[in-house]
This record gives structure tokens, sequence and C-alpha cells, in this order.
């Protein structure tokens, strides 16, 4: 706690930084007036909306797990299971690779036809997908160099992949909306890799509307963002999104880039073929939405699929039709609670995870030996325990 003779000085030197920093907030509060003439109100539209979600590594609360497995699994709003894989980081990431295969070089999973389609290669090694995945051989030979972090990245391109698939390898009976959790970007992918991702997208989007005459629309939702961090006070005060309707506004590519460190993460396709580097991070134009009508309701950073921008009003309406009946977040898209709520690793699906890392282990041990997980197996947790 605070001395609280040191309160005084502490509040003095609070207050000064405040009135030296006035200025910092008067800069802000011109930069949102530059875009308050583009706010426009939204209407409800109804269309098919639908989400995809990886689950929470992080949120698997095992008691037992020696190995850190890692379950990867990426379900939508239906409850569809789309994507299921457990790897550890001391998992080989060649044979990795390899696995996202048949054996007559046909791709298996969704991981597998995304790796097809960008041009990844033979043979497959999720390294020259992405950076952030070591080799193989780091693994196999030196793996207490080989940070663990690997496998989250692993997680982010499967879902990257579903989504993939999604678009470029199925077919829509209606008009549909993708919502994915998080922004349209992505550092993960090796050299231009997220570019052709992002143009097969876009073929694919144009092809299902030619040969099926239906509208296939792709947006990512974040909670927060650096972008809103940065305006959200300025934009209360000088009301920029008034009360009374559901409200949104494109965010300029030079506003947004003052909020990151690194501004290639706000150089989308408008730049491509001007002499900069390609953006090779961005799929999305970003905008701020507040679906609620009330100006204390939530404000959640949206991208919209960067050649579907023009489309914001319609996509917009699709979106708050979605949110209005948002539960237990409100305001946020229903769609993407209800995928979190089916990806999540709880409850009995925990219980079967648990059970089945038992099997694996106790597989493992001598015959004399086995008893030692029989016994853990069924020890309760000592500590959960409650005193009287």
């Amino acid at each position: 706690m605070f001395d609280l003779d040191s309160l005084p000085v502490l509040r003095k030197a609070i207050y000064e930084r405040a009135q030296c920093d006035n200025k910092i907030l008067e800069a802000l509060r011109r930069e949102v007036r530059s875009f308050a003439s583009e706010v426009r109100t939204i209407k409800p539209y109804s269309t098919t909306a639908v989400s995809l979600v990886a689950s929470d590594g992080g949120n698997n609360q095992l008691s037992f797990d020696p190995f850190f497995v890692q379950l990867v699994r990426v379900t939508d709003s239906y409850g569809k299971e789309l994507c299921v894989d457990a790897v550890s980081p001391s998992t080989d990431t060649d044979e990795l690779g390899k696995a996202q295969f048949n054996p007559d070089g046909t791709p298996r999973t969704a991981l597998g036809k995304m790796m097809k389609d960008l041009g990844v290669g033979y043979p497959p090694y999720l390294n020259r997908l992405s950076p952030m995945i070591p080799r193989g051989s780091e693994i196999r030979n030196n793996p207490d160099s080989v940070t663990p972090k690997w496998v989250l990245t692993y997680r982010d391109l499967c879902e990257w992949a579903v989504l993939y698939e999604r678009i470029c390898h199925t077919t829509f009976a209606t008009d549909t909306l993708i919502v994915r959790d998080g922004l349209l970007r992505s550092k993960i992918f090796s050299s231009d890799l997220f570019i052709k991702w992002r143009k097969n997208v876009e073929k694919a989007i144009e092809r299902i509307y030619k040969e099926d005459h239906r509208r296939v629309f792709l947006v990512g939702i974040a909670k927060h963002s650096k972008v809103i961090t940065r305006y959200q006070l300025a934009m209360a005060i000088d009301d920029i999104f008034p009360p009374g309707e559901a409200r949104y506004v494109r965010i300029p590519r030079d506003l947004e880039a003052k909020a990151y460190i690194w501004q290639e993460y706000a150089r989308g396709a408008e730049v491509e073929g001007e002499n900069i580097e390609a953006p090779k991070f961005v799929a999305g134009d970003m905008f701020l939405v507040r679906f609620g009508p009330m100006d204390g309701d939530p404000i959640w950073a949206v991208d919209i699929f960067s050649n579907q921008s023009n489309d914001a009003s319609e996509i917009f309406g699709y979106l708050l039709n979605d949110a209005i009946n948002g539960f237990p977040v409100p305001f946020y898209p229903r769609c993407l609670q209800k995928a979190h709520e089916h990806a999540q690793i709880v409850d009995f699906d925990l219980d079967i995870f648990q059970d089945q890392i038992f099997e694996a282990v106790r597989d493992l041990l001598p015959a004399e030996k086995k008893n030692i997980i029989d016994s853990w197996r069924f020890r309760s947790d000592v500590s959960m325990r409650r005193y009287g």
C-alpha cells in the first residue's frame, strides 16, 4: 500500500503531468473531429451469421498434464467441430505438417488445403508456412531451445485455415456473414503468404456470387484494440457517437497507424502497386462501431474484408441484427458468443480430455507402475475442499 505521506506528493505529480499532457488530448480530439462527419447510423438487416472460434488452450485447467498437451479445436456457432488436434511443445513439426496430407499428397485437413493453395511446397513443412513455428530438426536435436509458444501459432494457423476452407472450399445455401474472432490481420504467415490468402478469398467470394448467386461477407471483430484505447476518450468528449441509434465510422489508415508501434499493421490492400512495402499483414479495413443506442454502450473494433468495405452499411446491418440479442455480453454478435461457448474445453469435455491424457501416460508405463496413474486418476484436489 502507498504510504499516507506519499499520497499528496503522488497526487500533485499526477495533476501536473495531466496539465502538461493536455495538449495530447487536444490533438486526439482534433483527429477524431476529422472523421466525425463520416459517422453513419445502422439499420438491422437479416441474414445468416456464422462465426468460427478456436479453443483457448490457456484455459484448459488440467490437473495432470506432464507433456503440456494442448488441444486445438475450432468450432462454429452451430457447434460443429471443424478442426481437432492435440499437440505439445515437443511435437515434431515436420511430421505435423506431413500429417495434414494423405499418402498420395492430397490435403487431408483444412490446414492442408490452405498450405496447398498457398503454394507452401513439398515436403509441406509448417515452418515454411510460418516463421514462428520451429523446424522439426530443431525440436528433435535441441528441444530445450525451442519456445513452447509455437503451439499457439499452430492453433491460430488452424483457425485461419478453417476460415479459408469455409469460404474457398464449401458451398453456401444462403447469403452469409462470416465473423472471425479477432481482426482480419496476422503476422504469423511467412513472406507474402497472407497476401495470397487474401487474394484467394477474394476470388472465392467472387466465384460464389457468380456461380451460386450467393453473397458471402467476411468481418473480424475485436473487443479490445489499441485504436479504441487511443480514441475512446476523445470520441466521448466530442460526442462522435451521439445516443439514439447504433452507429459506425471508418478509421482512416493514417490515424489508425498512430495507434500501433509497427505501422505496417495499418497498411492494407489500398497501397498495392505503390513503391512501398506490400501489405503483408492486413486483410481488412477498420471501423469502430457501437451496436447499442446509448452513449455508454460498448464500442468494438471491426475489420471488414478490404474489397467489401464499400458494403459497410449493409454488413453492419447484418451484424446489428445479430448483436441486438447478444448474451451474456450485450450488443456483441451472438454468433460469436455461441461459437465461444462451443469451443470452450470445460466440464465434461475437459473430463474427457483429462481422461485421455491419463490413459496415454498409463500406456507408457510398465505393468507394475500403472497403478500410479490409477491412483492419481481418482485422487481429488484437496485444495478445492471447503473447511467448515
